[in-house]
């Protein structure tokens, strides 16, 4: 059987077609494959881009100016240099480690009745309260000691709480804000759930941070996240715990010399 031109030519095109819809572009003779564009797609949009013809017109002449760029390095010789193949093998580990991770979270994945336990317990740390505190901090038990018979004498808790070391709440008058006690040291929380509104600790209460003296102005009843709204970081807290005891398993098992 012979082909006219005309049909040659169909014939031609019908196979080459095929072959052109897998490439983005060929650069000097080098193809890079549509399937590229996808992933690169895929990360931007992970990062918050809108996939749109715009973005991918962007990111097909990226992925061009990077080929052309590719071609121009392995001709220079770059890729032969001692810490640019040192680079290119820490960047090679750390995709696959990730890769490696990604895998093992999607074979073992968060059951409902985790997230559940995890909420439940969060919440009972968190307790059915809210306490909105005062404090002094400073370095020595006796200057704690001083500042407390000041405020039995009369002197203003708020002008005192000036000299605090801790800047973040001296400038407001020692005010620490709104929260549970889970928020705070287990000898802070301890005297200031303690306490009666509007009172301080008359002896200093120490902490890694130093001593404090502690004034309570208010109690309320603890506002706490429903399940679904804090339900992405604890799925997010449970898959780093199954990675962490993934490695540490990997490492306990792996022969170190």
């Amino acid at each position: 059987m012979t082909f006219k031109p005309a049909h040659l030519l169909v014939v031609l095109l019908a196979t080459a077609l095929p072959a052109l819809a897998q490439n983005l572009a060929v650069v000097n003779g080098k193809a890079i494959p549509s399937s590229r564009v996808d992933a690169m797609v895929k990360q931007l949009t992970a990062q918050g881009q809108q996939d749109s013809p715009q973005l991918r017109a962007m990111v097909k002449q990226e992925l061009i100016n990077r080929e052309v760029l590719m071609q121009e390095a392995e001709k220079s010789g770059v890729a032969s240099n001692p810490e640019v193949k040192n680079q290119l093998e820490i960047a090679r580990q750390s995709l696959l480690i990730r890769a490696l991770m990604i895998e093992h979270v999607k074979k073992n994945p968060v059951t409902d009745a985790e997230i559940q336990a995890e909420y439940d317990k969060a919440k009972a740390q968190a307790g059915d309260k809210e306490y909105h505190a005062y404090h002094i901090l400073v370095d020595k038990e006796d200057e704690a000691k001083a500042i407390i018979s000041k405020l039995k004498a009369g002197a203003k808790f708020e002008e005192l709480a000036k000299q605090s070391k801790d800047a973040g709440s001296a400038s407001k008058g020692g005010d620490l804000d709104w929260a549970s006690p889970a928020a705070w040291d287990p000898a802070f929380s301890q005297a200031m759930t303690a306490l009666q509104k509007g009172q301080f600790t008359e002896t200093p209460v120490k902490t890694q941070f130093g001593f404090h003296i502690i004034k309570l102005d208010d109690v309320r009843a603890a506002k706490f996240p429903t399940l679904e709204e804090v339900k992405p970081q604890i799925v997010d807290g449970l898959q780093q715990q199954r990675v962490q005891i993934y490695q540490q398993a990997l490492v306990k098992k792996a022969k170190v010399q």
